[in-house]
């Protein structure tokens, strides 16, 4: 009885597929291939990938600074170490909390010819959370001078840095704002708790 049992499912299954491929669709509309499929569509193995140095930066947007790095490694390889490259890692590097390979990273990237405004002033913003205010301020004074005044977050770094040096207990009393600024539309902030 039971073997029968699985005779008469199996012929049911295979009618099943055999009236699946005589529909209008065929086979292919029940396994993803029209829009109203519930199943995934297939891949295009012949398109293009998206740039992972946008992935990179998607993924930081998203908080996955380890992906993030992963995919700014990928960019490299496709791309070359760029200046930009150079300060997206750092920048993944930061959220992870790695000040020191963050530091390195923007020291090599504000050392090219290309460098902006934008990795001066996260060079500031590492300089600052490590505690080195008077080497930050001399960073955000040139991210300033570069960037001729117009980034409000670079402006407010250097004020915060200014005070901060002018007042040995500015940091103790009251919280600071750090604006790490990407390449793109996006700012991050750094909130330093006291």
């Amino acid at each position: 009885m039971a073997h029968m049992r699985r005779v008469i499912a199996l012929l049911c299954l295979t009618a099943s597929f055999a009236l699946a491929a005589c529909s209008s669709g065929g086979l292919g509309a029940t396994l993803g291939k029209t829009k109203d499929s519930p199943f995934a569509p297939e891949v295009n193995r012949n398109s293009q990938g998206e740039d992972p140095l946008i992935v990179g930066y998607r993924l930081i947007s998203a908080g996955e600074h380890e992906l993030a790095l992963k995919s700014f490694r990928r960019a490299a390889a496709d791309q070359g170490l760029t200046t930009e490259i150079i300060s997206a890692m750092a920048s993944a590097n930061l959220g992870l909390g790695r000040l020191g390979q963050s530091e390195s990273l923007l020291r090599r990237a504000t050392n090219a010819e290309d460098a902006t405004p934008e990795d001066w002033n996260n060079l500031g913003v590492v300089l600052m959370e490590r505690g080195k205010t008077a080497e930050a301020t001399q960073v955000f004074r040139k991210a300033y001078a570069l960037d001729n005044g117009r980034s409000d977050s670079v402006r407010d770094n250097l004020r915060i840095a200014l005070a901060k040096l002018e007042n040995v207990d500015y940091g103790d009393t009251q919280e600071q704002d750090y604006k790490l600024v990407r390449r793109g539309t996006s700012d991050f902030l750094i909130r330093k708790t006291p």
